[in-house]
């Protein structure tokens, strides 16, 4: 009862509608991808349903021959092809002479294209995502000759050898331009070796095992930027009569005499004052002026330091410009996951039982306000997944019926419908397992892991 009260429900309801809305809009559009070709080629096409409906339905509507539907189990969706063996698993229809409206009458590349439809849908609305990303929002970079004062480590990137004001120059000798690229280059790489520019001169440093690990675990940037304590917005929780004394854009150069000249030398040093006053000393316009300040009993004071110091660049595109910079951003994000999927079975620095996830994960991943780019960013991911997932060679999913049905293209031999009712038993049996397996995991993370 403890832990239900200390859940933000708030929270969790911003995030699980964006997670409803996206999951929709990608089934819906995914199961088209079935349902128009099918009828392309005069297969009857019984059901249309977001969501699985076992014993009934939260709604439905028969329009010609299809019945529209909603289903209470939000674990999908599908489409009904008369004459299919599918996760409806209607026998009686099997145990009947093929009719020509049927799926099993169609010829193999008939079938094979209905099959791929759905793939071929969120891979396309994946790339036309992004696109409208580029177009409406634009991309934001963080040019690393920018800065100035080199980054700040935690942890992980302190146990990699890195220091404080160290200016990242490449990773495994690949030069890295943009900030936002280092963690992805790390991970995805599964780089070795960090080069920096540490008071002028270039030290290479090994990346020591477990970082890659670590950085995964952690949810974590590998460094930040580092910057100038300048006074950002008061954070009321903590402020108390430091919202009175501090304001925008003060520029904090001493603690109690002692001068700093970036945030993490200040967060060093408050760190001997919890619960305590403490005088500032700050830069405010011209004028040098010493304020008051408290701090709590983790020695913050309260106020976030203003990010707006930043060199980050906005480049903006016209529609022409934003269709190869979507094509390149979604491609980019192929092949991300791409090598996310690899390293599950490949490398020694990614566990399975650390990285995958159910709609637990995939709804944390939204923001914590509705932000219609982060949305449609998500969306754009989850539309690549869902298209990757569909693809392998597992009789419930999209990529079993097409494995098979390349079989039978190439030896132009069909299996059997009793082979393909068992292949579609055991097909799903993995699919739930698998995904039983991926909820377990997030609630055990959730009761002995803090909620993270």
């Amino acid at each position: 009862m403890t832990t239900l009260l200390a859940i933000d429900w708030s929270l969790v309801g911003i995030k699980a509608a964006q997670l409803f809305l996206s999951l929709s809009i990608l089934v819906v559009l995914h199961e088209l991808g079935h349902f128009l070709p099918a009828k392309w080629f005069k297969c009857r096409v019984e059901k249309f349903y977001l969501f699985f409906d076992p014993y009934f339905s939260l709604f439905k509507k028969k329009i010609g021959e299809t019945v529209y539907g909603i289903g209470w189990l939000p674990l999908g969706g599908y489409v009904k092809i008369s004459g299919m063996i599918d996760e409806s698993m209607d026998k009686e229809q099997i145990k009947q002479p093929a009719q020509p409206w049927e799926f099993r009458s169609k010829p193999a590349w008939q079938r094979l294209i209905i099959m791929i439809g759905g793939v071929t849908v969120n891979l396309i609305l994946g790339f036309v995502i992004f696109v409208m990303i580029s177009f409406v929002w634009g991309d934001t970079r963080l040019d690393m000759n920018k800065l100035e004062n080199g980054i700040v480590v935690n942890g992980i990137s302190k146990n990699a050898g890195l220091q404080n004001g160290d200016r990242i120059i490449s990773i495994d000798q690949k030069v890295i331009n943009d900030y936002f690229d280092i963690n992805r280059t790390l991970i995805l790489d599964e780089a070795k070796s960090i080069q920096v520019n540490r008071n002028g001169e270039v030290v290479n440093l090994e990346i020591p095992k477990g970082t890659i690990r670590s950085l995964i675990k952690s949810k974590s940037s590998f460094v930040t930027p580092r910057i100038q304590p300048i006074v950002g917005t008061i954070n009321e929780d903590i402020a108390d009569f430091t919202k009175d004394s501090l304001i925008k854009n003060d520029v904090i150069v001493a603690l109690n005499g002692q001068p700093v000249k970036f945030q993490d030398e200040l967060l060093t040093q408050l760190k001997g004052y919890p619960n305590q006053e403490v005088a500032l000393t700050v830069l405010r316009g011209t004028d040098t002026v010493v304020v008051g300040a408290k701090t709590d009993s983790s020695a913050a004071i309260g106020f976030f330091v203003n990010i707006d110091q930043l060199p980050t660049e906005k480049v903006d595109y016209n529609l022409g410009q934003s269709i190869p910079a979507g094509i390149s951003k979604g491609w980019e994000t192929v092949v991300m996951q791409l090598k996310n999927f690899k390293m599950l079975f490949t490398s020694d620095e990614v566990k399975a039982s650390e990285s995958l996830g159910s709609f637990i994960s995939i709804g944390n991943m939204f923001g914590a306000e509705w932000d219609w780019e982060r949305f449609w960013h998500m969306t754009a991911l989850l539309s690549f997944v869902l298209a990757i997932m569909n693809m392998l060679p597992i009789p419930a999913l999209d990529g079993g019926h097409v494995m098979i049905t390349l079989y039978e293209i190439i030896t132009g031999r069909k299996p059997s419908d009793k082979f393909l009712e068992y292949a579609q038993i055991v097909g799903m049996i993995l699919v739930l397992g698998l995904m039983a397996y991926a909820i377990g995991l997030d609630l055990w993370r959730y009761i002995f892991g803090g909620g993270n």
